[in-house]
């Protein structure tokens, strides 16, 4: 589907930008033009991440000092380290969006190469967590989730793959089957560490960038059939899935599965959103965060949303992240560049499946997968490389800046 992105200007100036810059790299000096983009950034999309990243604090702060002082001894001990990371994570965001994005295809190889070691080195190196997940690497007071590192480095890959071989996206072997190799080694590696959600979502960040590139159309329904069909499969015999994966899966069809156990964090998240009604109990008003939802500053901090804020609240914050992934898309598009194009197409695309498929677990849609809510949940590594994913837009739209987006 060749035709869902427009075709690159070709120009003097925007032509073979990465050929330009290996060139230049391959000298002894670099001039400024190659290592920084001019122009200002998308403002639209800026405003809308620091709006999420704002709301985000404040929720993060609401919904878990109750959890902090329960188990941690302090009422700040969550928001504290969060904030740490949030101004970090800024000041990262406006030092990449000056970085030209083309350096990331330049070094595609090498970042690939050290993520896949990370992802390596988790599942021998890791914290111990019940339940035998291997996700984190303990890293003195904080520990680092390789996962979050490879959520980018996929986007990379993939966009860099698609961009060099856009004319033959139609043909099986191009278009399906080297992608899909891709994509298998980024999900093997992060099922291994009991990782389910985060593989789903690795697999739709490279499949819309394989769909936006053009992928036969024909041979993705057959491949979304197949996928489908797996699912249905799933459903029907959890067991074939990890113990943890089957037992969550098992839950999710019985309601009356263990509600103390596995149920029980779910259930509490539908009484923490069916008791904020349409306006909310008020910030700092729920009740739900006092030790019923279990770790609320996680994956069902959106609950929490809700029961506060109530369906008024959670709606501008879900139209928050529509704000995000649509201008995102329209940055995509005004860029004279397919690498640049396929790179934030890939990044929004990843907000926007993580966002939805953590409501979809908060509101029992769908099995309690684990995964987080992009600029609320808490987590470190996460919001940091969130950050630098969205500094990397900026830096794509400063490229297209001189159009009316």
């Amino acid at each position: 589907m060749a035709d869902r992105l427009p075709p690159p200007q070709r120009n003097s100036r925007q032509n073979n930008g990465s050929e330009k810059i290996v060139k230049a790299k391959s000298k002894k000096g670099l001039t400024k033009d190659d290592l920084f983009i001019t122009g200002s950034i998308d403002v639209p999309f800026f405003a809308v991440t620091m709006a999420l990243l704002t709301i985000g604090l404040v929720m993060l702060f609401s919904a878990s000092y109750p959890y902090a002082l329960q188990n941690e001894g302090n009422s700040y001990y969550f928001f504290g380290r969060q904030f740490i990371f949030a101004v970090l994570g800024v000041v990262v965001m406006l030092i990449v969006s000056k970085i030209n994005y083309r350096w990331f295809k330049v070094f595609v190889i090498p970042l690939l190469v050290a993520t896949i070691g990370l992802l390596c080195l988790v599942l021998v190196w890791h914290t111990d967590v019940p339940g035998g997940f291997k996700r984190w690497i303990p890293l003195g007071p904080f520990t680092m989730q390789p996962s979050d590192i490879a959520k980018f480095t996929i986007t990379v890959v993939m966009a860099s793959y698609v961009s060099d071989y856009f004319g033959k996206m139609k043909k099986m072997k191009y278009g399906i089957f080297y992608p899909l190799c891709i994509i298998a080694v980024f999900c093997g590696l992060i099922y291994l560490e009991h990782h389910l959600s985060c593989t789903i979502l690795m697999f739709c960040i490279g499949a819309s960038i394989m769909f936006c590139a053009g992928s036969n159309w024909k041979l993705f329904a057959v491949g979304a059939g197949a996928v489908a069909a797996v699912v249905a499969v799933v459903i029907m015999f959890p067991n074939v899935l990890m113990n943890y994966a089957g037992d969550r899966i098992t839950a999710w069809l019985d309601k009356s599965f263990e509600p103390t156990g596995l149920r029980w964090q779910t259930n509490n998240s539908l009484y923490a959103i069916g008791s904020g009604g349409f306006f909310g109990a008020g910030l700092g008003n729920s009740k739900q965060k006092y030790l019923y939802v279990s770790e609320p500053q996680n994956d069902f901090i959106f609950s929490i949303v809700c029961e506060e804020l109530g369906f008024f609240g959670a709606a501008i914050i879900v139209g928050l992240f529509a704000v995000l992934f649509i201008r995102g898309i329209k940055i995509a598009m005004h860029c004279q560049d397919r690498f640049g194009s396929f790179l934030v197409i890939g990044i929004v695309s990843q907000v926007a499946i993580q966002t939805i498929l953590n409501i979809m677990v908060v509101t029992d849609t769908i099995p309690n997968t684990g995964i987080s809510l992009p600029f609320f949940s808490y987590g470190g590594t996460a919001l940091l490389m969130l950050l630098f994913e969205m500094g990397v837009v900026l830096s794509v739209s400063r490229k297209t800046n001189q159009q009316k987006v």
